[in-house]
């Protein structure tokens, strides 16, 4: 069969089962969808929310390390002045 072309033939009996079946998984395919996206838009308005939480808990924790080295810095010069 080298050099011959197979085509696709389709019979146009086709039942209504079939028809209703892929129907039904096109309409589930497309529920799916819509339910994948509105669970990435939540998460996408979480995340955008929660940005500005981050920001100041990264602020904080600067900030504690500023304190701790203080801290560290002053008992250091209360240790030598005994």
């Amino acid at each position: 069969m080298s050099g011959a072309v197979t085509r696709w033939r389709l019979d146009r009996q086709v039942s209504a089962a079939v028809l209703v079946a892929v129907a039904l998984q096109a309409a589930a395919a497309l529920l799916w969808a819509g339910k994948a996206s509105a669970r990435i838009d939540e998460m996408q308005r979480r995340l955008e929310a929660q940005a500005p939480v981050a920001e100041r808990l990264a602020r904080l924790e600067a900030q504690a390390d500023a304190t701790r080295q203080s801290l560290n810095r002053i008992e250091a010069k209360l240790e030598r002045s005994r």
